[in-house]
C-alpha cells in the first residue's frame, strides 16, 4: 500500500509540473534561507559551550556610580576583585584573573614574530576554562614570574618543529621569559582568544612590593572570573557584594559621592549580552541573531503557506479523484495519508534541492555575514537535525490541513458536479495571503530602516576631519628616555615634506574607545564629593590642529607656555558636568587630577570619538608631550603610494624593529559600522528571499484563480468588458489583499523599529516613506506577479472559455 502511495503521488507531481515546480522550489529556497540563518545562530550561541563548568563560570561586572548615577559598566573591573571574593566567601570555589597586554614581539633565534593577542592570567586558567594544554602541567604552567605560555600557532611558527618546552624566548627585545606551556588554538566561539599568556605574578613583581595590584580596588582593568561551588546561588552571593564592598571600600567612595556594584555575568552570556568597558573583544549582538532567527521562521512559513494555498486552491480540480476513490471503497483515513504522501514527497524533493542551494549560496553567505562556515558543516549534527526536523515538520504542517480538506469531500455531490470551494477555506487562503506580505512589507520596512540608519550616520558631521589621515600603530619596542627625541625627530622629519600637512600622537585615535576612565577629577578647592569621572585621550601639541577640532572658547597647547605640560583641554560635555553653562566661564580654572593641579586652557565643540550609536562623552585632552601613542599624519598630496613608501622609510630609521602598520582613518573608523551593514545586508538577502517566495506562491494562486474564473470571463467579454476591465478585476482582489496586509504590518514595523533605534544615540526619525515605499514595492511585484496569468486570461477568445465548461 505504501509503495502504491509513492507512486500516486509521483504521478500527480508529474502531472502538475507548474504546481510541483513552484511549490518544490518555494520550500527549497524557504529552506535552504533558514538553515543558512540557523547555522549562523546556531554559531553565536555555542559561545563558550564546550566549558566543561561553564554552568559555574561567572565574569565579575563593575558599574561605577557618581552622585547616583550610573557613570560606567566595566567588564574589566578593580584589580582586587576575583582575589578578595575568592578569599572572603565560601561560594567561591577558585577565580581567574586576566588582564589585556599590548601586542608584542616575540624573538627566537633569528626568528621574530609580532603577536596581537596577548593577556596576563592567573594560576588557575587552565583549571577553570577548558583550553586543552597539549604541553605543561595545569597547576603550576602559570605559577611562575618570566614564564611564558603559548598558542599552537604561535609556538609553530616560532620553533617550527623544535619543541619550545624550556626555551627561552625575549618579549620586545628586552625581556627574556622561558616557556612553560603550549595550549591548543583557542576555538572561534570563545569570547576570549590568546596568542600569549604571560603569568600575573609577573605583573604583580613589576608593579613592586608597594603597588600590588591584587589590592588595588580602585584601578580597574581585570577581568575577573569566579568558579562557583555547585549550588551556590550566584544571586544570593551578589547580595553578600553589597556589604562587603560598604566595609572594604565604602570610605573611600564615600569621599567622592560614588558607588561601585559588582554583579555575576554567566560566562555564556558574554558573547551575546555584553558590550562593556574593557571587553577581552567586541563581541555579538543577541538582538541580531534572534531577530534573523525571526526571519528564518517567517521565510519558512512563508513557503509552506504556499503549499497549504495552492494544494487548498487545487481542490476543485481533484474533488472528481476523491469522489471516484470513495464510491469504490477508499476510506477517508487511507486518502489523508495518500494526500499526506504527496506533502512528503514534496517535501523530501524540497530538502534536496535545498541542499544544492546551501553548497552554492554558503560562500556568499559567508562574505556577507562575515562568518566562515566551512562545507564541513553539513556533515555535523548541527545542520542535519534542523533539516530533519524542517522536513519532518513541513511535511506535516503544510500537508495536514489540504489532506482534511480534500479528503472531505462527499462523493455523491462531487460526482454530481455540485463541488465547489468553501466560504471558510476562501477566507483561510487570503489570510494566508495577506500573512505573507505582511510578513514580507515587515522585512522590507526594515531593511531599509537599516539603510536609512547607517547612511544618516555616515553623513552627519563628525566634529572632526578625518579625510586623507594615515595611521600608524604605536611602536612595540624600545620606547624608553630616549623616546620623545625619536619623535620629534620622526615628525620633523616627515614635515620636511610637501604632501604631510601634520602629524600628532596620541593615546587612541578617532573611532576608538579611550580605556583611560579616570575618577576623582573636581575644580581645585571644592569637595572631593564632587568628583567626577571623564574620559581621558593622551596627546601631543598637534592633536586639535591635525583633526580641525573646533575651539569653543580659550586656546590650543602651545610651547610658547611653560606650564603647558600641566595644561588641559575639555570639550563641551565635559565642561558642562564640570559645572559650567558657557565655555568661556572655565577658561583659566584649575583642576585637581589625581593630586596633581591642571588648569583648563580650551574647550572644543564636542566631536564624535566613536561611531554615532554612542552618546557624546565627557572628555579631557591631556597633554603629553612624549606620548606613546598612535601617530596621525595628514596628507595633502594625491601619490599617497609614494608617500606611505616615505613614511615606512623614515619609521625604520627612527624605530628600528617596529613593525610598520597603517590603516586610512576614514576607513577605520567606518569599520565601527562594518557590524551594522553585515546585518543589513543579511537582513535585505533574505527579506529579498521572503518576496521571491511569497511571489512564488502568488503566481500559483493567481494561475489556479483564473483557471476557475474562465468562464466568468468569457460571459464579462460577451457582455462587453473590455480587456483592461478584465485586468483590473482580476488585479483588484489581490490588491485589497496586499493593501490589507499594509495596515497589519505598519504598526508591527514601526513599533519594531522604534524599538531598534533606541540602540542609537544619533538616529534618524522615522520618516513615512519607509511604509510607503515598500508597500508601492511590494504591490507592483505582486502585481507583475500575476500579469501574465491576468492578461493571458483576458485575452483568451471568449467562445474557447465558455467551452471550457
Amino acid at each position: 500500500m505504501l509503495t502504491n502511495y509513492f507512486k500516486i503521488a509521483w504521478r500527480n507531481l508529474i502531472r502538475n509540473k507548474a504546481f510541483s515546480a513552484i511549490n518544490i522550489w518555494g520550500l527549497a529556497i524557504g529552506i535552504a534561507a533558514c538553515l543558512l540563518i540557523l547555522q549562523y545562530v546556531s554559531f553565536e550561541l555555542s559561545y563558550d559551550n564546550f566549558h566543561a563548568k561553564g554552568d559555574r563560570i561567572y565574569r565579575v561586572l563593575q558599574d561605577r556610580y557618581d552622585k547616583g548615577k550610573l557613570s560606567t559598566q566595566w567588564a574589566g573591573g578593580a584589580q582586587a576583585a576575583g582575589n578578595s571574593f575568592k578569599a572572603n566567601f565560601g561560594e567561591v570555589e577558585d577565580y581567574v584573573k586576566v588582564l589585556k597586554r599590548r601586542a608584542m614581539i616575540a624573538d627566537y633565534g633569528e626568528k621574530s614574530l609580532k603577536v596581537e593577542r596577548v593577556f596576563t592570567a592567573s594560576e588557575s586558567f587552565f583549571n577553570i576554562f577548558s583550553y586543552p594544554l597539549l604541553a605543561g602541567n595545569v597547576n603550576t604552567v602559570l605559577a611562575e614570574p618570566n614564564t611564558v605560555v603559548l598558542s599552537e600557532s604561535v609556538a609553530k611558527r616560532l620553533f617550527g618543529s623544535e619543541n619550545p618546552m624550556g626555551k627561552t624566548i625575549k618579549l620586545n627585545q628586552e625581556r627574556a621569559v622561558k616557556v612553560t606551556g603550549v595550549y591548543q588554538d583557542m576555538p572561534a566561539n570563545t569570547h576570549l582568544h590568546a596568542d600569549l599568556l604571560i603569568p600575573h605574578v609577573t605583573f604583580i613583581k613589576d608593579m613592586g612590593k608597594d603597588n600590588n595590584p591584587d589590592q588595588a580596588w580602585m584601578w580597574d582593568g581585570a577581568l575577573s572570573y569566579l568558579l562557583l561551588r555547585p549550588n551556590a546561588s550566584p544571586k544570593a552571593l551578589e547580595a553578600k557584594f553589597v556589604p562587603y564592598i560598604q566595609k572594604t571600600i565604602g570610605a573611600e567612595l564615600k569621599k567622592y559621592d560614588a558607588d561601585a556594584i559588582y554583579t555575576l555575568q554567566p560566562l555564556r552570556n558574554i558573547h551575546l549580552y555584553s558590550h562593556f568597558m574593557e571587553e577581552a573583544e567586541p563581541n555579538g549582538d543577541g538582538n541580531t541573531v534572534y531577530l534573523l532567527l525571526g526571519i528564518a521562521f517567517f521565510i519558512v512559513v512563508i513557503a509552506w503557506v504556499n503549499y497549504i494555498n495552492l494544494a487548498t486552491a487545487r481542490a476543485v480540480n481533484r474533488a472528481k479523484e476523491v469522489g471516484i476513490r470513495k464510491a469504490v471503497g477508499s476510506l477517508r483515513g487511507q486518502l489523508i495519508r495518500q494526500f499526506m504522501t504527496e506533502s512528503v514527497v514534496l517535501n523530501g524533493l524540497a530538502v534536496g534541492l535545498a541542499l544544492l542551494l546551501v553548497v552554492i549560496a554558503l560562500p556568499i553567505f559567508n562574505q556577507l555575514s562575515g562568518q566562515q562556515l566551512s562545507f564541513s558543516f553539513l556533515l555535523s549534527s548541527r545542520f542535519w537535525l534542523p533539516l530533519i526536523g524542517l522536513f519532518v515538520v513541513g511535511a506535516f504542517l503544510s500537508g495536514l490541513y489540504p489532506a482534511f480538506v480534500l479528503s472531505g469531500f462527499r462523493p455523491v455531490s462531487v460526482l454530481k458536479g455540485k463541488v465547489s470551494t468553501s466560504r471558510q477555506g476562501i477566507i483561510l487562503r487570503k489570510s494566508l495571503v495577506v500573512f505573507q506580505f505582511a510578513a514580507s512589507l515587515f522585512l522590507l520596512v526594515g531593511t531599509l530602516a537599516v539603510y536609512n540608519q547607517i547612511q544618516y550616520m555616515r553623513a552627519q558631521s563628525l566634529g572632526l576631519n578625518i579625510d586623507q589621515t594615515l595611521v600608524i600603530n604605536p611602536p612595540i619596542i624600545k620606547t624608553d628616555s630616549t623616546f620623545m627625541r625619536q619623535m620629534l625627530a620622526f615628525k620633523d622629519e616627515l614635515l620636511r615634506r610637501s604632501d604631510i600637512r601634520s602629524i600628532t600622537a596620541s593615546t587612541v585615535v578617532p573611532g576608538q574607545a579611550s580605556d583611560w576612565n579616570a575618577g576623582g577629577i573636581r575644580l581645585k578647592g571644592t569637595d572631593e564629593s564632587k568628583s567626577k569621572q571623564y574620559r581621558i585621550i593622551g596627546v601631543d601639541y598637534d592633536f586639535l590642529k591635525t583633526f580641525d577640532l573646533k575651539l569653543l572658547a580659550g586656546r590650543n597647547f602651545s610651547k610658547e607656555f611653560g606650564a603647558d605640560p600641566k595644561a588641559l583641554i575639555f570639550n563641551k560635555k565635559a565642561v558642562q558636568q564640570l559645572g559650567f553653562d558657557q565655555p568661556e566661564e572655565a577658561i583659566g580654572k584649575q583642576i585637581e587630577f589625581w593630586g596633581e593641579t591642571f588648569t583648563l586652557v580650551g574647550v572644543t565643540d564636542n566631536f564624535h570619538q566613536q561611531s554615532l550609536r554612542d552618546a557624546y562623552e565627557p572628555l579631557i585632552l591631556r597633554l603629553i608631550p612624549d606620548v606613546r601613542g598612535f601617530f596621525s599624519i595628514k596628507m595633502a598630496g594625491r601619490e599617497l603610494n609614494s608617500t606611505i613608501d616615505e613614511v615606512r622609510s623614515e619609521w625604520n630609521h627612527f624605530f628600528p624593529g617596529n613593525p610598520f602598520e597603517y590603516s586610512f582613518l576614514d576607513e577605520r573608523f567606518n569599520e565601527q559600522y562594518r557590524a551594522d551593514q553585515r546585518f543589513g545586508q543579511v537582513f535585505g538577502l533574505f527579506t529579498g528571499l521572503a518576496i521571491l517566495v511569497a511571489c512564488l506562491g502568488l503566481f500559483g494562486l493567481a494561475s489556479f484563480t483564473t483557471a476557475q474564473r474562465t468562464k466568468e470571463i468569457g460571459i464579462r467579454k460577451v457582455l462587453g468588458a473590455s480587456v483592461g476591465e478584465i485586468v483590473q478585476m482580476l488585479y483588484r482582489e489581490f490588491a485589497i489583499l496586499i493593501l490589507v496586509a499594509f495596515v497589519v504590518a505598519t504598526p508591527l514595523a514601526w513599533y519594531a523599529v522604534r524599538q531598534w533605534l533606541q540602540g542609537y544615540a544619533f538616529r534618524t526619525d522615522i520618516q513615512w516613506w519607509l511604509f510607503i515605499v515598500p508597500f508601492v514595492m511590494v504591490l507592483l511585484i505582486a502585481l507583475l506577479t500575476v500579469s501574465f496569468q491576468s492578461i493571458k486570461a483576458a485575452l483568451m477568445n471568449p467562445v474557447t472559455s465558455l467551452r471550457t465548461e
